[in-house]
């Protein structure tokens, strides 16, 4: 008996209709990046793992796919390791590569590799599939699609703004309006860690601080706890978990904590740059929202961070997030070129807009006018006008076989095909073509410029 076929977890096909729909919203996020002055590139869907290992934090590195190295690799592994089960050792010996886990690794690599083909400040975008080993579940996949936007070789903050500005703009065309951009600085978290005498704690600080929205209080302080983080330490934090009001409300709250810390208050000057900046131009549809429990464990972000929430009423993860790195590509050798990114999660803004039912109806798979064949005489007709359809960009097909008309309606409704054309003894005697709309049954004779009007 043949086996089953199946795909692995947190991996999916797509159908017509959905690969339609993941373009589209991909065709408007490159529109806005094209705008903005990014430029795309490409890059492996492997790297070398010691380009990316290291770079994500102890949790990050776990959820790096490996890559078995081909050939009999267990020969060369250090049969030691393999029985005292030292997993990290081993796992260098037999795997030399692995899926990238994002995009800003591996542009930095790039970067790095074609600093003298570049201009700085260079802006690229990105939109390519990463993996991650992850545990799957609502809006988290193993596979999934990056749409990055990145500036390296410019510290100004004004990269800060447009970033913000390019995320309204693409929500606001996908018709998701109030959509809430979280931002703080990861200065800000360090200088919250310095008023807590807890600098060396840093990452384990933010790595539990970050996942307050999904455990809450207690469970972070737990969790800080067992990093070694005391109590009298988390308890400073107290005004940090109760933080509200608005954006200009917290800012003078954090100001308060963070007076006796320099890098924590140089934090806030950014913070109220970016936010005068936004109040003189307005966002369209979006909100900026000060969120100081906002971490992003990835250990590379050393300013401005950002994570978007989906509108209200949404039970969805983020679908976008970013930050600020300012010597990223330092770990690849090129010193004091700072950068800063953004990333739109696809999958996750296909669910919102799926669930929200915000795709127009235009949006759809396959063709728009299907030429029924009447036999070899009609075909022969209708073959001779496909081509004047296609070029005024409608989509088209003639059905391949005579059958019978039922069949052939059957195959149009099952498809979803919007309209039939009817091209028999009779209508090309007269010239023209029998259009009939599938929705509502109404047929309508018509000259074939007249049908092409109408299609397009």
């Amino acid at each position: 008996m043949a086996q089953k076929p199946s795909i692995p977890k947190g991996t999916r096909d797509f159908s017509p209709l959905e690969v339609q729909r993941r373009q589209y919203i991909m065709n408007i996020i490159k529109r806005h990046f094209e705008l903005y002055g990014f430029m795309p590139i490409e890059t492996p869907s492997f790297e070398n793992s010691d380009t990316l290992m290291g770079k994500y934090g102890e949790e990050g590195d776990r959820l790096i796919f490996k890559i078995l190295n081909s050939g009999e690799y267990l020969k060369k592994a250090d049969a030691n390791l393999l029985e005292t089960g030292k997993e990290n050792q081993l796992t260098s010996q037999i795997s030399e590569k692995a899926l990238r886990y994002d995009l800003t690794v591996p542009f930095a690599r790039y970067v790095v590799q074609n600093q003298n083909d570049i201009t700085f400040p260079f802006k690229r975008f990105q939109m390519q599939n990463v993996w991650r080993a992850d545990r799957p579940q609502k809006g988290r996949f193993r596979e999934f699609t990056q749409c990055d936007a990145d500036v390296v070789g410019s510290d100004s903050l004004l990269q800060e703004v447009e970033l913000i500005q390019l995320y309204d703009a693409v929500f606001t065309d996908l018709k998701l309006t109030g959509c809430t951009i979280k931002i703080n600085n990861r200065k800000v978290l360090a200088g919250i860690a310095e008023v807590m005498d807890a600098e060396d704690k840093l990452i384990d600080f933010t790595v539990a601080l970050d996942k307050l929205d999904k455990i809450g209080k207690d469970k972070v302080q737990e969790e800080m706890r067992s990093k070694g983080i005391d109590q009298e330490a988390i308890d400073v934090l107290d005004p940090v978990f109760s933080l509200s009001g608005s954006y200009a409300d917290k800012i003078a709250s954090m100001k308060d904590l963070l007076k006796e810390s320099q890098i924590g208050l140089q934090g806030i000057e950014e913070l109220e740059f970016i936010n005068s900046f936004i109040d003189d131009t307005a966002l369209k549809s979006a909100v900026l929202d000060l969120d100081i429990t906002l971490a992003r464990g990835l250990n590379y972000y050393t300013g401005c961070i950002f994570e978007v929430a989906a509108p209200d009423g949404v039970e969805m993860g983020s679908i976008g997030g970013g930050g600020r790195y300012d010597d990223l590509t330092g770990i690849f050798g090129l010193k004091n070129v700072s950068g800063v990114g953004i990333s739109f999660g696809l999958d996750r803004i296909y669910l919102v807009i799926e669930q929200l039912g915000l795709f127009p109806d235009s949006v759809r798979a396959g063709v728009e006018v299907l030429f029924i064949n009447f036999g070899v005489t009609e075909a022969r007709y209708c073959a001779g006008l496909l081509s004047r359809f296609r070029e005024s960009g409608i989509k088209t097909e003639l059905y391949p076989d005579s059958a019978k008309m039922k069949k052939q309606m059957s195959y149009a409704d099952r498809n979803e095909i919007p309209y039939v054309i009817l091209a028999g003894e009779d209508e090309i005697a007269s010239g023209k073509l029998n259009l009939k709309n599938m929705r509502t049954g109404e047929q309508s004779l018509l000259t074939v410029q007249e049908v092409i009007e109408r299609l397009r």
